[in-house]
Formats: structure tokens, sequence, C-alpha cells
């Protein structure tokens, strides 16, 4: 009898043993689990603060459309490429890109803008002092994208509204007059100015009123030619001639800074014939 209760207690110590053991390795892991999630958070927050807030991005659905001009030219899907009124669903799934213009007064930048954007987008648009705002939106691969458009005004109170214009711009459009070459001695200033509050934008030049330039002589039209190319170059910007009023190269350019943000397989030929909108690049 002593033997058996021996051995019984015998048991019950290596059960109690093994039961403590079996405690202490869960608390072990336990503890390393909170440390491994500590800094975890730790991590996900530098990587926050060192690359900027993250994006969200939610993949749409597909949506039965006609086909457009612009899927065409750029080689895409018709069911890749569609447009939308502004405001015509919600704001939730919207990648918003900025872009922004700058020159002087009387030059037709807001003329340009409407004729991208259309007189009813014009409408729902929102101007304050300085400055008018201005959306486009589309479907690219599955994603609605908004080209969220701030016209800044070219008279010198307007230049207090250049930082929160150029502000995380893609694209920054630097417009001068084809018929007013003060007006393209300016535009070093404004990209001057544009460049201390955002170093990364992609820079356009763009003459307007090519319809107006045309009408000069020709030894004066390759003068303004060849200087424009060469403002072109110092700042490492492509440069267009356009009209808003006969639309010439107006939904171009901004069909070029599509393809090169999102790498679509759409391309503009370079052009520098005397009497054509010129595209150089």
């Amino acid at each position: 009898m002593a033997k058996i209760i021996h051995e019984s207690a015998g048991k019950m110590t290596q059960l109690c043993r093994r039961i403590v053991h079996v405690k202490i390795k869960w608390s072990v892991l336990g503890r390393v689990s909170v440390f491994r999630q500590f800094f975890r958070f730790i991590w996900d927050r530098i990587l926050a603060c060192s690359v900027g807030r993250p994006s969200r991005y939610r993949r749409l659905s597909r949506r039965n459309s006609c086909p457009s001009v612009e899927a065409v030219e750029l080689g895409l899907e018709p069911h890749e490429l569609a447009f939308s009124g502004y405001g015509s669903d919600s704001d939730s799934d919207l990648v918003a890109l900025k872009i922004s213009i700058l020159g002087d007064c009387q030059i037709g930048k807001t003329s340009f803008v409407i004729k991208y954007v259309g007189d009813e987008q014009e409408k729902r648009g929102l101007e304050t002092q300085g400055l008018n705002l201005m959306d486009k939106t589309f479907c690219v691969q599955g994603a609605r994208i908004a080209f969220r458009i701030w016209d800044v005004g070219g008279d010198p109170k307007s230049l207090d509204q250049v930082p929160i214009a150029c502000k995380d711009a893609v694209a920054i459009l630097f417009m001068f007059d084809l018929t007013s070459r003060c007006t393209l001695n300016s535009v070093l200033g404004w990209y001057n100015q544009a460049r201390k509050w955002n170093q990364t934008a992609m820079p356009i030049l763009i003459g307007t009123k090519f319809d107006d330039f045309v009408q000069l002589p020709p030894d004066l039209q390759w003068t303004i030619i060849t200087e424009a190319r060469a403002y072109a170059r110092a700042m490492k910007a492509t440069l267009f001639f356009s009209s808003a009023t006969h639309n010439i190269n107006v939904n171009k350019i901004f069909k070029f800074i599509m393809a090169k943000l999102f790498n679509l397989p759409w391309t503009v030929q370079r052009n520098l014939t005397l009497g054509e909108p010129i595209i150089d690049f």
C-alpha cells in the first residue's frame, strides 16, 4: 500500500511540473507576442512618417460603356477608360490628382481649362480670390481618377496662392501667350516660385492662342519658337503650342499627362514644323 501511494505521489509531482512548465511556456509566448505587436506598431508608424501618409485605393468593378476617342487613342480597351460627370458618384473611391496652372493674366488659362472640363463642369467649379478650381473625372483600368485643376490668377495678388496650388501637384502647367513675348519671359519667374513648393511635379510649358500666333510674320514666329524651346529645355519641360478657341492640343496635353502618370501605351509625336502647333520634348 505504501508503495502504491509513493508511486501515485511521484506521478502527481511530474504532472504538476509539466503543468507549471506549460504555464511558463505560454506566459513567455504571450509576452513575446505582445512585444512583437508593439514593435510592429512602432515600425508601421516609422514607415508612415518616412514615406508620407499611405493612400488606400479600391479597385472598382468594370462598367459597361461605349468606346471613346480617348480609349482608342491611348490604346486601351473600351471598358478601361470612360468619362463621367463631376459628383455623379461617391468620392470615397476617387483618386484625386492635382494639376496646377501658372502664368500671367489674360493669356487664356481659364479658357484652356474650360475647353477641357466643359461648360457644365466649369459651372460646378469653385472660384476664390486669385484661384479657380475645376475637376475632370474619368476611369482608368477600373479606377476612378479625378484631375483637380488649380488655376492661379496671374496678377501680383495671386502669388499668395502659389504655395497651396503647387503643393502635392503631380503636374504644373506653365502658360504664356504666343503673341506676347513678355508673358514668355515671365515663365521662369513662375517656374522658380512653383519649385519652392514642389520639386517633383511634371513641368509642361504651354503656348496659348496658336490661332493668333500663325498670323504673325514667319520670322517672328520662328524667333518665338526658338525662345520657347530654350525655355522648355531650361525647365526640363515638354513644350506644347495650343489654342482653346480651336481646341488645338488641349485634350492632347492632358492625355500626355495621364499617359505619363499611369505608364499607358500612348505617346505624342514631336512636331517642329513652322506654321503647325509645336510639340517638343
